[in-house]
């Protein structure tokens, strides 16, 4: 796994304060990140995944001039300007890297199932079974189908593109599966015994199920989709 949680360059804050998830990070839209992209060129596959990084406070750049922001000046509200751009970058330079003859794939934004408040706020995860269809919004993550629906136009939109140059793009949707499945995080038991017990992982996908369907998936488009 390339370590590359925005995508595209960032001020890399997170790496000085990681106990805070409101230190602020300056994100360079426009240029992507050398941690994937100075290694993936003799690869056969390379998987883009990205989503609940992208819901820190921002301040964004472009051509090295600052365009616009995300929960500053008081504001608690997400844009989804940077989520969108950073795909937009990253699908343009799979485009343009010469000896990157493989496939690249997108897999969803896979929702978190936090009840009873918010992760900093006391919120778990404590389910032990699948939603059925009627119970799969009772938890419903913000912003979901707006992240869901800027990534699928991106991902079309690099599609249309790569025909020109001989790229190839697979989808690998797990958004609404994985929406199925609050059971699938290891909840209060996803932290070392000697870390912060208040804090539950209703992000990761640490249980047998649910992980091993996306593998699985993504095993059939490798299989669809041959070199």
């Amino acid at each position: 796994m390339l370590w590359s949680p925005f995508l595209v360059k960032s001020s890399k804050s997170y790496i000085y304060n990681t106990s805070n998830f409101y230190n602020p990070e300056s994100l360079y839209l426009d240029e992507p990140d050398t941690a994937w992209t100075s290694r993936i060129e003799n690869y056969d596959y390379v998987i883009f995944s990205g989503g609940q990084w992208f819901f820190r406070p921002f301040t964004f750049y472009e051509n090295g001039t600052v365009v616009g922001c995300q929960k500053c000046n008081n504001s608690i509200e997400l844009n989804f300007y940077g989520y969108k751009k950073a795909y937009r970058t990253a699908f343009k330079t799979i485009m343009n890297l010469e000896r990157f003859k493989g496939l690249a794939f997108l897999v969803t934004h896979s929702p978190n199932h936090f009840e009873n408040g918010e992760w900093n706020k006391g919120g778990g995860c404590n389910r032990t079974q699948p939603f059925s269809n009627e119970q799969k919004w009772d938890v419903h993550p913000y912003g979901l189908e707006i992240i869901h629906q800027i990534q699928l136009d991106e991902l079309s939109a690099a599609k249309t593109d790569a025909g020109e140059k001989g790229s190839r793009f697979g989808l690998i949707d797990i958004t609404d599966a994985m929406l199925m499945r609050p059971d699938g995080h290891p909840n209060r038991f996803g932290h070392a015994s000697n870390k912060n017990s208040s804090i539950n992982d209703c992000v990761h996908w640490c249980m047998p199920g649910p992980v091993d369907t996306i593998n699985e998936i993504f095993l059939y488009m490798m299989m669809r989709m041959k070199l």
